[in-house]
């Protein structure tokens, strides 16, 4: 009789991997070529790892893990994933199959770990602090493959593992994809918290690695802030959706002390760095929360929700995840609630606000940036 792990290298195939619960489209895909390589070229160190041994780190999908366990045998795979969809589309796509457990970023998830399987991030503060904890955490002789698309990656990501790593292997490029082995960690590096003092509006501003932005305050959300006092003045309860580093709630709750304001991300990084910003600035009406698209939020909830959507998923220029968190802006406004967007003065969302959510005003427009107020239909 086959094992359950035989079984699983004869059934598992990338192909049958979704992207759900994130947006899914003939051009977006649950796989790329960069998981493949990095099963690849440390398929060895994968299979002879004991259970336990093997770490994963920004797996979109879960096709890192799954073929990992799958192809290779890894047992007790840990998982970090900052994105929570991704985590739910690992568990989904999983079905009971594979063996893993998903941690948070920190010791737990690194200590004593062989071999780490790493999809480069995009941003060189995001990966330095990835390499200084597993540098810190992992075995002595933990072995780093660090994967990503050609186009995505530069010389100066080589420099920021080797800050962290005594020996950097570049490995040859296939599919538009390479591999970076990085080798020998090296002590004593500790991930820092970022801070800020914006004087302009008399907060703090708190990031991670991983926050987009850093603890700068980017054009866009200048612009809403520009016209925030104008948002619903009579709200009682209020969503910053896709908070960041948190600089709209923190702003629109110093402003307003009586607010009760939801702070909510995807994202492990920013809602890290927005719970900083929200102590450092001694705010108790803010509460943060990692969700994907404030699935965990009652309908009918919200006087004001506040919202700057991205444009691109991944590296794909995409609608399609602005629409999900328009949705959901829709379903958690009560009626006659306010959602205050803004977004590239290029993209013309104003009609899918207008339809999802109610009618759609401009409250201000840039060369870059547009600002609308949308009333929730009764």
């Amino acid at each position: 009789m086959a094992s359950a792990a035989a079984k699983q290298r004869v059934t598992f195939s990338f192909d049958d991997l979704r992207r759900w619960p994130d947006v899914e489209a003939p051009n977006l895909f649950a796989v790329d070529a960069t998981d493949r390589l990095l099963l690849v070229e440390a398929s060895e160190a994968i299979t002879s790892a004991a259970p336990g041994e093997v770490v994963v780190i920004g797996d979109s999908y879960g096709a890192v893990t799954l073929g990992a366990s799958a192809l290779h045998g890894a047992r007790g795979i840990r998982v970090f994933q900052d994105s929570i969809v991704g985590e739910r589309a690992l568990a989904a796509n999983a079905r009971d199959a594979g063996s893993f457990e998903t941690l948070p970023l920190g010791a737990e998830l690194v200590s004593g770990a062989r071999v780490v399987l790493l999809q480069l991030p995009r941003g060189l503060d995001e990966l330095d602090e990835l390499a200084a904890t597993i540098a810190a955490h992992a075995a002595n002789d933990v072995v780093v493959y660090a994967g990503g698309r050609i186009k995505h990656m530069t010389v100066t990501m080589n420099e920021v593992l080797s800050r962290h790593f005594e020996r950097l292997d570049v490995r040859h490029a296939r599919q538009k994809s390479r591999v970076l082995v990085a080798s020998g960690p090296i002590r004593g590096h500790v991930p820092e918290l970022h801070r800020e003092f914006h004087a302009d509006f008399g907060i703090w501003v708190c990031a991670t690695g991983a926050a987009f932005a850093g603890t700068r305050i980017d054009i866009g959300t200048r612009a809403l802030l520009a016209v925030l006092d104008r948002a619903a003045p009579d709200a009682s309860t209020a969503v910053d959706l896709g908070c960041g580093t948190g600089v709209v709630a923190a702003v629109l709750a110093k402003s307003r002390p009586g607010i009760s304001v939801l702070a909510s991300d995807a994202s492990a990084g920013a809602v890290a760095s927005a719970t900083a910003t929200m102590e450092a600035n001694r705010l108790g009406n803010v509460t943060v929360t990692r969700d994907d698209a404030l699935s965990d939020q009652p309908d009918d909830s919200a006087d004001l929700v506040l919202l700057n959507p991205p444009f691109h998923l991944g590296s794909t220029v995409h609608t399609g995840a602005a629409s999900r968190l328009i949705a959901a802006a829709a379903r958690v406004l009560k009626p006659g609630g306010e959602l205050w967007t803004v977004y590239n003065s290029h993209l013309a969302y104003r009609a899918e606000l207008e339809r999802v959510v109610g009618a759609t005003s401009e409250i201000s427009r840039g060369p870059k940036f547009t600002v609308t107020r949308s009333l929730a239909r009764s």
